[in-house]
Formats: structure tokens, sequence, C-alpha cells
């Protein structure tokens, strides 16, 4: 798609903009505001209690190294954040055997900033009960819950 294409309202082509924002905390706002999002005690309390729950971790390799990882002895899987619409979308060659558009997916970034827009696009993709955690690993190691690995 050329630069300057607008996107039309059944996808690229001639027709309505796409959306523009005031600045990056506008973006985050607007996905924000179609997610539930979950603190750290819901998300593990979803985790231990329902069996189509997941969290999935979308930090990079060296920042889980350097500030530890959910314990896995949860439900967790790791889909770095460049992946993963190919990996939950389930008409993707690219897909974990576990992607489905009933899946409840929980996602997991540092602070809880990158996995609102996250979440926010698996939504978009159709994955209805797609969130995120409120505070992200830090919140998830600060309020005592299973970790593994270095711990800064």
């Amino acid at each position: 798609m050329q630069r300057n294409q607008r996107r039309g309202a059944d996808g690229p082509g001639p027709g309505r903009p796409a959306p523009r924002y005031d600045g990056v905390d506008a973006l985050l706002a607007d996905a924000r505001s179609r997610l539930d999002r979950i603190s750290v005690r819901a998300a593990f309390q979803e985790l231990i209690t329902d069996e189509d729950a997941v969290l999935v971790d979308i930090r990079p390799a060296a920042q889980r190294a350097a500030e530890g990882e959910v314990a896995a002895t949860l439900p967790v899987l790791v889909v770095e954040r460049n992946v993963l619409e190919w990996r939950f979308d389930p008409r993707s060659d690219a897909r974990v055997r576990e992607a489905s558009y009933d899946l409840r997916v929980i996602v997991l970034c540092q602070e809880g900033y990158t996995s609102s827009l996250a979440a926010d696009a698996l939504q978009a993709l159709g994955i209805h009960r797609a969130t995120d955690v409120v505070g992200g690993f830090a919140a998830w190691r600060s309020a005592g819950l299973p970790v593994a690995g270095v711990v800064a």
C-alpha cells in the first residue's frame, strides 16, 4: 500500500482516512476504552481456575532475562510482541495450537502499556476475550505472585 493511500470502509483503498490520534497517550486511551483490564490478582485467579485462560508474556527475551518471568507452573506462553497477531489469529498458518476466537488471552508486558495495545489488536482480529494486566510483570512480581529466573 502506498504511504499516502487512504483506507476505505472495507479495508485499504480510497475513502475513509485511517484514524489519527493526538499522541500516543490518546492512542493508548482509545485501545483501553475497548478492554476490560484486570489486576494481577484477578489474572492469577483466572489462570488457576479457568482452563480456557492463557497468560501471554510479550516482553523481549532480554527483558525477561533481566526482570524474571512468570513461573512456568502456570499456563503462560511467551510470544514476543512482533509476532503476536500471527500466533493468535486462528486463520494464520503461523498460529499456536491454542489459538481460538473464544480463548481467554491475558496479555502481559513489563508495566502494562504495550500489553493494552497488543490486547486491543487481538480483539480487532476477533479474539473477543483478550485483555491485559494492569501494571504488567512489575506489578505481578511486586504482588508476590509466582516468578522464575533473575529478579532484579
